[in-house]
């Protein structure tokens, strides 16, 4: 651990919090108070006990998955099973070019960012100024610069501006239909393109359905992805 290393406060799976480590600076929480300081030259993994002796806290690397869970929530977000199961369907890996719309609150994006690194890349755009502006500076600060590119931009008006690079496109749009001619002038033309619409209404998939029909996609298929939490509880034998 690091000064001026984003890193993760771990208490309990429901307790998580993002911190910018910085000397001088304490974090408090209900398991007492800890010191930046005592965290600095640590193992990532490492348990810090609190310096009023009261409890501990675990220091974690900020992975794409601990920042769904902490995200500031500007809009919704996608978490983790939709995350991987898009990115499966998707065939996400290092190396691959990816447009993503909307950014939102950038849930979405660090997951990619993390799959396709080291030389993928991400273009990611918002049609919300201060929303872009906020995810851009994120990225900065979790130092995916180099694997993002972020961008203030109206697909639906605008296009992507971008031709022949992407392997995949996804979409999370209000209109997804309005924006899939511009999604397929972005896919590559020498491979197998494949592109995502993410939905919550079952009209806006009909609609955008119709429209990857009408401009020559095949294989359309749809998914609900539905989660059923298991307790694990440890009972006496009869």
């Amino acid at each position: 651990v690091a000064e001026g290393d984003q890193a993760m406060v771990y208490s309990t799976p429901e307790c998580i919090y993002p911190i910018t480590v910085t000397n001088g600076e304490m974090f408090n929480n209900k398991f007492g108070s800890f010191r930046h300081s005592e965290m600095i030259g640590l193992k990532y993994g490492s348990k810090i006990r609190s310096h009023d002796n009261r409890g501990f806290v675990y220091i974690l690397h900020a992975t794409p998955a601990l920042w769904t869970q902490v995200v500031p929530h500007r809009t919704q977000i996608l978490y983790l099973p939709d995350i991987s199961f898009i990115s499966l369907y998707l065939d996400l890996r290092p190396g691959k070019v990816v447009i993503e719309s909307g950014t939102g609150s950038g849930s979405f994006s660090h997951s990619i960012a993390r799959t396709i690194a080291p030389d993928g890349h991400l273009y990611t755009f918002e049609y919300h100024e201060h929303r872009a502006k906020v995810a851009q500076e994120e990225f900065v600060q979790h130092k995916l610069a180099d694997v993002v590119t972020a961008e203030h931009r109206d697909v639906i008006t605008n296009g992507f501006g971008k031709s022949n690079i992407a392997d995949a496109v996804f979409l999370d749009l209000p209109a997804p239909w309005d924006a899939v001619a511009a999604a397929k002038d972005a896919l590559r033309k020498d491979t197998i393109g494949r592109i995502c619409s993410f939905s919550p209404c079952i009209e806006q998939v009909q609609r955008t359905a119709l429209t990857l029909d009408e401009l020559g996609f095949s294989d359309i298929r749809m998914f609900e992805c539905l989660v059923k939490d298991y307790e694990v509880r440890t009972a006496p034998l009869p």
